[in-house]
């Protein structure tokens, strides 16, 4: 009997085997090949569980060497599996299982109880990709096991019941178990109709969605970005199949799956605080963990008061919104993890906030918004799509209007997103937003009179190249919103009115 564990480290970690030597000599139990300090306490409680379930301890020297020896084992999830190897080192279990391989994952309490762990998804996807199928897991695990594709799962919820799980028929694949709770799903999401007046921002929110397209709302206090970009969450289509695995993977090896949840099928919603650490936004610590970024894989990301979010923190999203990845280096170590997400942010015009504000004054001086704007960046501004000036609805409207519900507006989003699927379902990418630069002619295709239109819209507003493929592909969107293939003069310019702020300068002003 082969005895395998996993290491959550980067998105595909390591699987692990245990190999244990019994020899005649002082009793003890030796770990080798890195442990931390939890898998070294781990000798206490699997000697106590052991006894407590009825088996005996060998009183022999036993060494249990964790192979790869040069990656770091982390965590309590190596409990039952280091339990399991000496039980069929000391022959009391798997004599007449011979070179079956087995992933056992599960946290032993003293009683001999098996508790669940986190990771059982990238653990299982790993344990199957290397040629192990049977897997064994605490009850809690079984959803997560049954979604990696496992088929031969076993469910252990003590270790006194280890012979008749082991010889009884395999629980099957618990993802076809009906009645599951999506984990990605919350519930009381405010609904557009709350939102009363700021039609450009609903029009802004819904080709947001549509394309997957970075968003910036900016405006004084209380005027409706924060709720905006709140809604933004109730427009998603749902996630595909594979992002759906992707992003239930990171949760579980991030711990927030929840116990006996199953597949997040809705896009996820992160709003971290301004006060996050370089280690809490991408990613890393002292045991590697996938960030908020990666968190928001499949979805938004949402960065309210970005300006006060430290400048180096702010400037580390290029690469991961440009790669759609991120690379953590550690001690000659890389690893890695999706991030693809959706860029929300959200500010004040100026660090007063009365910066376009009727009837209120600014106290700021130039130097003092440019410094504000300063820790944005040029550079991530420039991978933002649309930029919307967000103002204060009047009493007036905030009694009278009668706005059109989330519901509404989805379908108009499900249908967008279904003609883009159909458009790159040969494409190794499925949004608007991620048509690379080089395929940009062939999806974005410009005839005559509309090219020369666009060459002399670039020139006037003075875009980049970045921006002038930013314009294209959110043009692409809004056509696709009207049903149409092809790109038109008014797609154009509307993609361009999203483009107007934020490239110059910040100020209100801006255009009036």
């Amino acid at each position: 009997m082969v005895i395998y564990s996993h290491v959550s480290a980067g998105f595909e970690g390591f699987l692990i085997r245990v190999e244990v030597f019994i020899r005649r000599g002082i009793p003890a139990v030796d770990i080798v090949g890195l442990p931390d300090g939890a898998v070294r306490e781990a000798r206490e409680r699997i000697r106590v569980a052991i006894l407590q379930s009825g088996y005996q301890f060998p009183s022999g020297r036993i060494l249990i060497n964790l192979a790869p020896a040069d990656i770091r084992k982390e965590g309590a999830s190596f409990d039952l599996s280091l339990a399991l190897g000496v039980l069929a080192a000391s022959g009391q279990i798997g004599k007449e299982r011979g070179d079956e391989s087995w992933l056992v994952l599960g946290e032993l309490e003293l009683s001999g109880r098996v508790r669940e762990v986190r990771g059982t998804i990238a653990a299982v996807s790993a344990a199957l990709k290397g040629g192990v199928d049977r897997i064994l897991v605490p009850p809690g695990n079984l959803e997560e096991a049954g979604a990696a594709g496992g088929r031969e799962i076993y469910v252990l919820s003590c270790l006194k019941d280890l012979e008749t799980v082991l010889n009884a028929s395999p629980a099957g694949r618990a993802d076809e178990s009906p009645g599951r709770d999506d984990p990605g799903v919350r519930e009381g999401l405010p609904d557009l109709r709350d939102l009363k007046g700021q039609a450009y921002l609903k029009r802004a929110l819904l080709v947001a969605a549509c394309g997957g397209h970075h968003l910036l709302l900016f405006g004084p206090p209380g005027s409706g970005k924060t709720l905006g970009a709140t809604m933004l969450e109730g427009l998603l289509p749902p996630l595909s199949p594979d992002t759906s695995h992707e992003v239930s993977r990171i949760w579980s090896q991030a711990g927030k799956l929840g116990r006996g949840k199953g597949m997040i099928t809705r896009p996820p919603f992160r709003m971290p605080h301004h006060s996050a650490t370089m280690e809490g936004l991408i990613g890393g610590g002292v045991q590697i963990q996938p960030g908020e970024i990666s968190l928001a894989h499949g979805g938004v990301l949402f960065l309210d008061e970005t300006p006060e979010f430290q400048g180096r923190l702010l400037q580390s999203l290029r690469e991961p919104l440009e790669n759609g990845r991120v690379t953590i280096v550690r001690a000659g170590k890389s690893y890695w993890y999706p991030s693809r997400f959706q860029l929300v942010m959200a500010a004040n015009p100026c660090p007063c906030g009365n910066l376009g504000k009727p009837d209120a004054c600014c106290i700021c001086s130039p130097n003092e918004i440019s410094r504000y704007w300063k820790k944005v960046g040029g550079a991530l501004m420039d991978r933002i799509d649309i930029r919307i000036p967000v103002e204060p609805v009047s009493p007036d409207v905030l009694l009278t209007d009668r706005p059109v519900s989330t519901e509404v507006l989805k379908r108009e989003v499900q249908e967008a997103s279904d003609r883009q699927a159909v458009r790159y379902r040969r494409e190794a990418f499925s949004r608007n937003r991620d048509i690379p630069p080089g395929r940009l002619q062939e999806f974005c295709t410009l005839t005559g009179p509309l090219r020369e239109y666009f060459a002399v819209m670039a020139r006037h507003l003075g875009l980049s190249s970045r921006a002038c493929h930013s314009i294209l592909k959110v043009s692409r969107t809004i056509a696709d919103l009207k049903g149409r293939e092809a790109i038109g003069q008014e797609d154009l310019e509307e993609a361009g009115q999203y483009r107007r702020f934020g490239d110059s300068n910040f100020f209100w002003t801006e255009g009036k």
